[in-house]
């Protein structure tokens, strides 16, 4: 009866913090990432996001839609804004391709987010609409409550630290700065590899934008022949191949790879890469 009642009041068996005998919460999946900082994660990122060939887009990048790829542990999102026809949507390169209303894409962020409240999410957005418009979208939506604006020249906060604040969502853009606040020039905090590859021999870790000396780091791993295709994603996205590139970024540069962005993210080793990068 004693054991009994010590394990009512405890909760019963599992892990706990070793200050507490309440169960670990995870972070992004894992409770060993809660107390690293943001800057020494890797999330697992996906290229032109919003385009795929579910939702019937041409020329697609990804099987599947946003919604499903948060399901499938999609932590990073590269996506591209346009105004068109008075109104702004995400598109790749030209509308009439694929699109869906900015508002409608980001109110699907929203939903995870509310639903998952222990993840922690970015977007890099290739942006092709006033900061203005981009702001009134995530308000409209009601995704801005979760930005996290990162003051300049201050250490990262934990996983832990963002999801206790509530402001789990890191948004930046690739050819603007603030305001707001929160809307962050891309390649003041990171910098990435380049993106254009015709055959795996051509993966480099060479510095493409921004400065190798900003704290994010984004791997770009997809060919380009001239266009997405799965046969490629089959060919590069499987461990063999993405694993040893990514471990030779991190060897070149000193520095985990933050941001690990595929085609196809349902094709291949992509999560099973980034657990492995964090120590799993």
């Amino acid at each position: 009866m004693a054991l009994l009642a010590a394990l009512a009041v405890s909760g019963g068996c599992g892990n706990t913090d070793s200050g507490s005998m309440a169960p670990q919460r995870p972070c992004n999946g894992h409770a060993e990432l809660c107390d690293r900082t943001f800057d020494e994660v890797a999330f697992a990122g996906s290229h032109n996001s919003m385009s795929n060939s579910d939702e019937g887009w041409l020329l697609p990048n990804q099987v599947h839609g946003l919604a499903d790829q948060l399901e499938q542990g999609i932590r990073v999102f590269l996506i591209d804004t346009h105004e068109y026809q008075g109104r702004t949507w995400l598109c790749h390169e030209y509308c009439e391709l694929g699109k869906i209303p900015l508002v409608d894409a980001l109110g699907i962020f929203r939903d995870f987010m509310e639903s998952h409240p222990d993840e922690v999410l970015s977007m890099v957005i290739q942006n092709g609409i006033s900061n203005a418009a981009t702001e009134a979208a995530f308000v409209e939506s009601g995704l801005v409550r979760y930005v996290y604006t990162h003051p300049e020249g201050e250490p990262w906060p934990t996983l832990r630290q963002m999801i206790d604040a509530d402001t789990r969502l890191l948004v930046m853009a690739e050819a603007a700065g603030p305001p707001p606040a929160w809307y962050q020039y891309a390649y003041d905090l990171s910098w990435d590899t380049p993106y254009f590859f015709t055959s795996p021999a051509e993966f480099s870790c060479d510095l493409n934008r921004g400065n190798r000396d900003n704290p994010l780091f984004q791997v770009n791993h997809w060919l380009s022949t001239p266009f997405a295709e799965p046969e490629s994603a089959e060919q590069v996205n499987v461990f063999d191949v993405l694993w040893p590139r990514v471990e030779r970024c991190r060897a070149e540069s000193g520095r985990i790879p933050n941001f690990v962005a595929v085609d196809f993210v349902s094709i291949g080793d992509l999560v099973p890469v980034v657990d492995k990068l964090n120590g799993f």
